[in-house]
């Protein structure tokens, strides 16, 4: 049986740009719920729904959704400031 996954940065972007949800929502002409149902992975966007979603953020479409898991941020900033410190 597969599933098809697609994981995304929503809540992160979200987040970084202090936008709420129902602000988020009202942007994208969905329920505020919707937008809860997209971060948790409960409901995967349709690709007019993606590209909107893409565009309020002004990023490629790709820098949000993904049908693999994004790696974590503290390791890959941990990973990439490694080299840095010993280099100095």
């Amino acid at each position: 049986m597969s599933t098809e996954t697609v994981y995304n940065r929503i809540a992160m972007l979200r987040a970084e740009r202090g936008i709420s949800r129902r602000t988020l929502a009202d942007a994208l002409g969905v329920h505020y719920q919707t937008v809860g149902y997209l971060e948790r992975g409960e409901y995967s966007p349709s690709l007019y729904l993606a590209l909107r979603i893409a565009g309020y953020f002004e990023v490629p479409v790709e820098v949000i959704f993904s049908a693999e898991p994004f790696p974590r941020l503290g390791s890959a900033s941990a990973s990439a400031s490694a080299p840095a410190e010993n280099a100095g």
